[in-house]
């Protein structure tokens, strides 16, 4: 898992902390680029981060998924050689 450090987990936590939302408003809460942001949200879709939302297949509506908040809990552990990053975001909440 390539993220991209802050830009990605602050993507996140715009949706944690806001809710649902479009790459427009994402880009102006973070004061980023909305062109930047856009092309985020797709890799952060790929990995299971965040969901498409809405009537639309293709809606410009996102929000984050459970393992998008556990990505967000363990942004410490990010980039550390010690910590398989990947399997600590795929544990579930009890540790299962």
């Amino acid at each position: 898992m390539k993220l991209i450090d802050p830009t990605d987990f602050e993507i996140l936590e715009a949706l944690e902390e806001n809710g649902r939302n479009t790459p427009t408003n994402i880009a102006l809460m973070l004061d980023k680029d909305q062109g930047y942001v856009a092309t985020r949200l797709p890799h952060l879709l790929s990995y299971d981060l965040v969901k498409r939302i809405g009537p639309a297949e293709n809606s410009g509506l996102y929000e984050i998924t459970d393992r998008g908040r556990r990505t967000i809990e363990h942004w410490d552990d990010y980039g550390d050689p010690d910590t398989d990053f990947k399997k600590l975001i795929e544990q579930e909440p009890n540790g299962v």
